[in-house]
């Protein structure tokens, strides 16, 4: 083998990007300190249901606005690596000779979860303000955005984005079929989330499909094959196991 050659190899096993898997543990590690940090800030008074009374809920923002700040801040940082995650994932599966709707799906969803996510950081801060949560009825309604944004529309693209790797994963041996179909399920949950928007009773969904796909996005970012070789050897692996 020539030097040159040596050299596209190694070129080629650098150009895989920031570890997927890594970025997913960053990502839900900076999650879960805005609940951690808000929860001692308020003594773990924090969460209250955005259904009760808009007086309960603009009380809790005007006694709390740094936590109000603080989780936003958070959030909103949280949703970097995701969206970073989204672009690596997405090459990655490219360079795989993955040639079918799911690589694109994944990064539509993780993109839409990632701006998303930031759009509810920055109401989050928001509502932090004295300013703001002066006006009952403008804190109320940017409490919903909030919710609906950093819930909802984080949860539905982030099963799209789970959905974008488990299905190609699945048919092509990339990570074990029992993770694949993991995937698959909280894919399904996530995008029936939606539901909660009417039906108080499915906000189960929400945090089922946040750490669910955050958990799982940790376990097929170490497991998915970084180049081609590598995965049709993991496919050969599987097969012969089978025999």
């Amino acid at each position: 083998m020539t030097d040159s050659a040596v050299s596209n190899g190694r070129s080629g096993a650098r150009s895989g990007g920031p570890h997927p898997g890594v970025l997913a543990i960053v990502s839900l590690g900076i999650f879960l300190a805005s609940l951690a940090a808000t929860a001692v800030i308020t003594g773990g008074q924090w969460f209250v249901s955005l259904f009760a009374p808009a007086a309960d809920v603009t009380g809790l923002l005007r006694q709390h606005g740094l936590a109000a700040e603080l989780a936003g801040m958070l959030q909103f940082g949280s949703a970097v690596p995701l969206g970073i995650l989204a672009a690596t994932v997405y090459a990655r599966q490219l360079r795989l000779g993955v040639r079918v709707p799911g690589p694109a799906i994944g990064f539509f969803g993780g993109i839409s979860a990632a701006v998303f996510l930031m759009l509810s950081g920055l109401v989050s801060w928001l509502l932090g303000r004295p300013e703001v949560t002066a006006d009952t009825a403008l804190a109320q309604a940017l409490a919903f955005l909030a919710y609906l944004t950093g819930g909802v529309g984080f949860v539905v693209g982030l099963g799209l984005l789970v959905a974008g790797i488990a299905v190609p994963s699945l048919i092509l041996g990339f990570i074990p079929r029992w993770l694949a179909w993991a995937g698959l399920v909280i894919a399904a949950l996530s995008e029936l989330s939606f539901l909660s928007m009417v039906l108080e009773p499915f906000q189960f969904l929400l945090p089922v499909g946040r750490f669910g796909g955050l958990i799982w996005l940790i376990a097929a970012g170490f497991l998915l094959p970084n180049r081609r070789a590598a995965a049709n050897q993991e496919r050969r692996t599987q097969w012969t196991a089978r025999q």
